[in-house]
């Protein structure tokens, strides 16, 4: 599985693909996770890639052709085409309860009323990159919430972890096919 990460840097898009090739391989898969923008300052477009298999993965390039496409911020509708190269039959997981990619299955989420009622908000920016996760597994099973969860918690800790932890479970169970 290819997955592809929009979002704006301070978002946690990076942060993302790397917990979720984490949690992949903590369930004895193959994954890899890497970044890929430009200048890099808080708010400029993001893009994070995370692929996933049973099997050793042997291509090391950017993902193109995405199965699942996570969109951090909704206002990156209005900026790319969030859906190019998405494959037929693909998923998109997004932080809105109103934007969508027309011939996909979508999910919606509102991460950003999550991570901010939660007070994951660093300089203004909401920081919803674990309430997408919990998202993403709700929308695609891809890796188990204890998976997650259990990445989460090892990377944050403290008050933090618990923190994301519940970010992670709001998101899983209001995440909603949209």
């Amino acid at each position: 599985m290819e997955i592809r990460f929009h979002g704006r840097g301070g978002q946690g898009a990076v942060t993302a693909a790397n917990l979720l090739a984490d949690a992949a391989i903590r369930e004895g898969k193959y994954a890899q996770a890497f970044p890929h923008f430009g200048a890099e300052r808080r708010g400029a477009p993001v893009v994070a890639f995370a692929r996933i298999s049973d099997r050793p993965i042997e291509i090391h390039s950017r993902i193109k052709n995405p199965d699942i496409i996570v969109v951090l911020d909704p206002r990156i509708f209005d900026l790319v085409n969030v859906a190019d190269g998405l494959k037929p039959g693909g998923i998109v997981v997004a932080n809105s309860t109103v934007r969508r990619v027309e011939g996909y299955t979508n999910y919606c989420v509102d991460a950003t009323g999550i991570a901010r009622r939660l007070g994951l908000v660093i300089s203004g920016w909401p920081v919803v990159n674990t309430t997408m996760l919990g998202a993403l597994v709700r929308a695609t099973g891809i890796v188990s919430l204890d998976s997650i969860l259990g990445v989460v918690r090892e990377n944050f800790r403290g008050k933090l972890g618990e923190v994301n932890s519940r970010a992670v479970l709001e998101a899983y169970e209001s995440a909603r096919r949209c």
